[in-house]
């Protein structure tokens, strides 16, 4: 019988990890298949506040396990792929083991869509990146482009006009499915230039394996041509990790959890951190805040059982 268990090892899980061991829980955190979420593929956090010069993230995410395992967190590669509360104790099934614990914290985090196109993952990190807030500093003066058009791509293409030289807004269709403000913000700035019934159809790396161009195609000519950008935005959604989950804990209609108090689910000793419940910030530091409220939430709710 665990005390805590900790699902997902992105900024949340790791800093409820981190909280949970310095009040002796002794966390057993279930890493999954991505060690590290979404901040293992990018290359440079400048956001991330006590880093003046910037850290990369994959050093962030190793000094916040090391921090974890200071205070006493336990660590494991098994994926959760299924969970129960009928019974007494709350069980999640890693590996196909149950595992029983009087505490989970769910921090799974959420996936950004992606393209499938090849040498996709290679590319992640060196040009290819879902978000503007994270990456958009580093192309400064230099052509870019963001895919999709929603909401989220217009957010995504207005951002970018404060560094990049050129926003291309590269869209399936003839029109934008965002919402009319955006849209008119997008189309209003200069800065921005919309390819319609267009989609990108493979990347084009330099010979240090950066992003140098795409490959687009247009769906109603087939015409294909190479377009020269230094990054790409993938700004088609994300899918939160929320499988297990769906149906025995609240959700959204896009599965995203639902969370009361920043951290509480609706059953008692289940809480929620990170991007597996937020589809608005999905930053590294309210990760961070949010993972620390759902220990702290834990801790308080164990002392609780203890009385």
């Amino acid at each position: 019988m665990e005390k805590v268990i900790i699902v997902g090892s992105g900024c949340a899980g790791l800093t409820a990890a981190i909280y949970a061991g310095r009040a002796n829980l002794s966390p057993l955190v279930l890493e999954g298949r991505q060690p590290g979420g979404q901040l293992s593929t990018t290359t440079l956090v400048e956001n991330f506040p006590g880093f003046p010069d910037g850290i990369d993230g994959p050093e962030l995410i190793l000094n916040m396990h090391r921090q974890a395992e200071k205070f006493g967190a336990r660590f494991s590669y098994a994926e959760v792929s299924d969970f129960d509360v009928s019974n007494k104790f709350i069980r999640v099934k890693a590996d196909d083991e149950w595992l029983e614990t009087q505490a989970l914290i769910i921090a799974s985090g959420a996936s950004a869509r992606y393209l499938n196109l090849e040498d996709e993952a290679k590319l992640i990190g060196h040009g290819l990146t879902s978000c503007a807030t994270c990456d958009g500093a580093f192309y400064k003066n230099v052509p870019v482009a963001v895919v999709g058009g929603g909401d989220s791509a217009a957010e995504e293409s207005l951002f970018l006009t404060r560094f990049a030289s050129k926003v291309y807004l590269i869209h399936r269709r003839d029109k934008m499915r965002a919402s009319k403000i955006m849209a008119d913000r997008v189309f209003a700035n200069k800065k921005i230039e919309p390819i319609w019934n267009t989609v990108v159809t493979k990347y084009v790396a330099d010979e240090k394996g950066e992003m140098r161009a795409v490959m687009m195609r247009n769906v109603k000519t087939n015409q294909e041509r190479e377009l020269a950008v230094a990054a790409v935005f993938v700004a088609i959604g994300h899918d939160p990790n929320t499988k297990a989950y769906r149906g025995k804990l609240e959700t959204d209609p896009d599965g995203y959890l639902i969370a009361r108090n920043l951290a509480e689910s609706k059953h008692p000793g289940v809480f929620i951190a990170g991007d597996v419940a937020d589809r608005v910030y999905k930053q590294a530091v309210t990760a961070a805040g949010s993972g620390c409220a759902a220990a702290m939430d834990a801790e308080r709710y164990l002392s609780e059982l203890e009385r």
